[in-house]
């Protein structure tokens, strides 16, 4: 009697997981991101140079405001300045880079789900931001002998509240942005609102009050002062606090901050494209 044949086992690799696809996709966009001259520049460079404005700016602030906490505003401002550029900027582009050129498209055939996809691409620009931020908060708190962080923990809730944020903002802003060139108008509105609105160039205490209470409305502003208030236990509209009245400090602002963070998580499920229009 013969016996039958039996095919021999199929050799398969180890399941990937939802880290090393994440991981995978960092390190390829990663690699485009050194590659690109301009969009280092703009992330890197251009941030910096923005510091040194803001430093004169703050100094003029004021002499028409004493009292006016200039040290702590300028790493506050300089640390959400790098994070604007270099999350919700570079992010921007890179989404409609990686859209024109089918990238993302590909992917989806694959076995990475959409919000993989859109994370693996914020990798780099969320460790680049992230590494920047620290460096100058860090060493510039050190530098100018500014005090520990009144409460760290909401710190790290309002830094990603913010990160969340940009990420949806920069999805939402790829899908009315046709191409990489037209990036730099497309974002222009989120950016003014990011500099101007919440407090990073010209802070809310020395806004007139009105114009004030609808900037602490702004998308990004809530998370911003979260961050303010963790860091130093006000935001400037009230008498510095410790770590457990930080928290009712805060509660408007993490009202405000989860609020928007749903519409823009919304609005880049709703809006987002993964290939150019025909």
């Amino acid at each position: 009697m013969t016996t039958a044949a039996t095919a021999p086992d199929t050799v398969s690799g180890p399941p990937s997981t939802t880290a090393g696809r994440l991981l995978a996709l960092g390190r390829a966009e990663a690699n485009l991101l050194l590659r690109n001259r301009t969009a280092l520049f703009t992330a890197v460079v251009l941030p910096v140079v923005l510091i040194s404005t803001l430093q004169g700016m703050l100094k003029k602030q004021s002499e028409n405001n004493p009292g006016l906490d200039v040290h702590s505003l300028l790493i506050y401002g300089s640390v959400g300045m790098i994070l604007a550029f270099v999350v919700y900027y570079n992010l921007s582009v890179a989404y409609v880079g990686r859209r024109g050129e089918l990238v993302l498209k590909r992917l989806r055939t694959g076995e990475a789900k959409d919000l993989e996809i859109l994370l693996g691409t914020a990798v780099p620009s969320l460790a680049l931001g992230l590494f920047m931020a620290a460096l100058i908060g860090i060493g510039g708190s050190v530098g100018l002998h500014l005090a520990v962080p009144v409460n760290p923990v909401l710190m790290l809730v309002g830094l990603l509240v913010l990160l969340a944020t940009m990420i949806a903002l920069a999805a939402l802003s790829s899908a009315f942005t046709r191409t990489v060139e037209s990036a730099g108008i497309t974002t222009l509105p989120v950016m003014l609102v990011m500099q101007f609105g919440s407090g990073l160039f010209v802070p809310l205490e020395v806004m007139p009050s009105q114009l004030a209470d609808v900037c602490r409305l702004l998308p990004t502003t809530p998370a911003f002062q979260l961050i303010r208030v963790g860091w130093f236990g006000t935001d400037g509209s009230a008498a510095a606090t410790g770590f457990l009245g930080s928290w009712g400090a805060a509660a408007p602002h993490l009202v405000t901050g989860a609020v928007w963070l749903g519409l823009a998580v919304w609005g880049a499920v709703r809006y987002f494209r993964w290939e150019p229009r025909r």
